[in-house]
């Protein structure tokens, strides 16, 4: 079984421009933007807290958390699912020293790896033809009536004349 070549990063690491949504959300909200990175790759949109949450409840034990767990995990499963070039001691690195672009670059990965793909229809498109019924001349003489041939028009059951009150 053959491998797949290993791809980059759609963005480079500091690619805000590329998206700039994406840069101002992550500067003035990174926990939101870190919660919806993580609802996009189908996980819990909580996760992110743990980032938040594992030095305020590791350090009192003795347990020194550099790397922030959430965003050291979603980064390195988002590089494995779609088999992007790296290594987990870059994941590290990038999730302990610019977090913020880490989710950024997450984010506008995710954008581009789950955008719908265009639908452009070839076929030609259809035409109807709507001719326009014939019509038909009534005239109030019934002598004057005349079949497509042209010929007079018998009506063969005549209605009665309508009673009068």
């Amino acid at each position: 079984m053959a491998e797949t070549p290993l791809s980059e990063w759609k963005t480079p690491l500091f690619g805000c421009c590329q998206d700039v949504n994406t840069c101002c959300y992550g500067f003035w909200c990174c926990s939101c933007l870190a919660c919806t990175v993580s609802r996009r790759f189908k996980q819990s949109f909580c996760l992110p807290i743990c980032d938040i949450l594992s030095p305020a409840i590791f350090t009192p034990m003795g347990i020194p958390i550099f790397a922030p767990p959430a965003a050291l995990t979603l980064r390195a499963s988002i590089r494995n699912r779609y088999g992007i070039k790296g290594t987990a001691i870059n994941d590290i690195v990038t999730s302990c020293f610019c977090v913020w672009c880490s989710w950024c670059q997450m984010d506008r990965e995710l954008k581009e790896r789950n955008r719908a793909p265009a639908v452009i229809n070839t076929r030609p498109k259809t035409v109807v033809n709507v001719q326009v019924n014939p019509v038909m001349k009534v005239d109030e003489n019934p002598e004057s009536q005349h079949d497509s041939f042209g010929a007079p028009y018998v009506n063969p059951d005549p209605a009665p004349p309508p009673n009068s009150f």
